[in-house]
């Protein structure tokens, strides 16, 4: 059986005294309970079609006098993470723990989300037609040529993914009351890029680039509840990584010792000491993995409703009334205004700048490829039909 520290976790308290005060903030909280705890399910307001529609003020202001935000939330209404190193297992396990929490499941996000657009076409299929330096880099080309120009752009694009990824699950969480499990999350993609620059595959200007993003998009976002991190060795990583035998990894140049015992260093001491003072924290032994069930029960014993206003813990989500759940809910909304803040004015880093005549190439290029042209639902060619009558749109992704 896996083995298991928890970090944070104190006694469940009891109900208040008599006569003592009754705090005036929401907690979106309480324990979280698994499929077989949770029972009946209660009425809830119909969940919000973020996907298709827009959210306006108006949508807002109903919100807000019928409290349709928090009539949503139950107590598995939560943002669940679950971490750890490279072939740890937590897909897998991730998967597992999402539907006996009746959770919506987020992947891990990989350069697919980048590349491969709403029809299913591989903008990397477009390679031979572009500039070296306006070429695909993902991780498999990172692992066999971690000192590649491109290695800077793949990991900002990997940040930028998982914020968009991350906003997306917030407003999951808002739009449906439904609670979600990530597999990893923007808040750890530091421990690589540390990994990356103590290696020397990421220029100490690119660094500072990145960072000068994390400062300018990270504000906006709410922490999550728990942290679930799968430890496991780095011999028994290495061990994984061979058996799996993927194509990209055999022989990577990028996979060392020393860059697997970097990450495995970065994550311990930085990553889940920080985690730690905001979010719930299970640290498992996952070298012979585990039992999801040995977790559910785990988390259900956490009491997330010991927490206040003063309290660093679950801060981001002690709020005082139904105007500030709503305005959280409109923030997350509005992806394309939260996207804008991932645009930092840098342009001293040579390997994150490209010329304009590269640009060009690239853009002529990128914009002709089959679904490009329009917006998702709106490109003839790729089958789309009544496109002047089309009332519904998949609003957040085409954009």
């Amino acid at each position: 059986m896996s083995g298991v520290f928890r970090i944070g976790v104190r006694l469940v308290k009891g109900a208040p005294a008599a006569g003592s005060p009754v705090s005036p903030f929401f907690i979106a909280a309480r324990n979280i309970s698994g499929k077989t705890l949770r029972g009946s399910k209660l009425s809830k307001p119909k969940p919000f079609p973020y996907l298709e529609k827009q959210y306006t003020a108006w949508n807002a202001c109903i919100d807000v006098l019928r409290k349709n935000t928090t009539s949503r939330f139950d107590e598995n209404t939560k943002v669940v993470v679950v971490d750890g190193p490279i072939a740890a297992g937590k897909s897998a396990f991730a998967k597992e723990l999402a539907t006996e929490l009746e959770m919506k499941y987020f992947p891990e996000v990989t350069m697919d989300n980048y590349y491969i657009n709403p029809y299913g076409y591989d903008m990397r299929q477009l390679d031979p037609q572009l500039p070296v330096n306006m070429q695909s880099f993902d991780v498999a080309k990172f692992h066999q040529n971690p000192t590649h120009r491109n290695v800077a752009t793949f990991q900002v694009r990997m940040l930028a993914e998982r914020f968009s990824q991350y906003i997306d699950a917030l407003a999951h969480l808002f739009s449906t009351g439904e609670g979600v499990v990530l597999d990893r999350s923007v808040y750890s993609d530091f421990v690589f890029m540390e990994a990356m620059f103590r290696n020397g595959y990421i220029s100490k200007g690119a660094r500072s680039v990145y960072y000068d993003i994390v400062k300018n998009t990270f504000c906006d976002l709410m922490k999550p509840h728990l942290v679930i991190y799968l430890d496991v060795p780095v011999n028994v990583v290495k061990d994984r990584i061979k058996k799996r035998a993927n194509p990209a990894e055999a022989g990577s140049k990028a996979l060392t010792d020393q860059y697997l015992n970097d990450i495995d260093t970065i994550y311990k001491q930085q990553y889940l000491k920080d985690i730690s003072t905001h979010a719930e924290l299970l640290i498992y032994d996952w070298s012979d993995y585990g039992e999801t069930e040995v977790v559910v029960e785990d988390i259900e014993r956490i009491d997330f409703d010991r927490f206040d206003k003063d309290d660093p813990k679950m801060r981001d989500w002690v709020m005082e009334n139904e105007e500030d759940w709503t305005e959280a809910r409109c923030r997350y909304m509005d992806k394309p205004d939260l996207l804008n803040s991932l645009n930092v004015p840098r342009f001293d880093v040579h390997e994150l700048t490209v010329s304009p005549d590269d640009f060009k190439a690239w853009y002529d290029v990128w914009f002709s490829a089959p679904g490009m042209q329009y917006r998702k639902g709106y490109n003839e060619e790729c089958g789309d039909t009544g496109i002047l009558t089309k009332m519904k749109t998949d609003f957040r992704n085409s954009l």
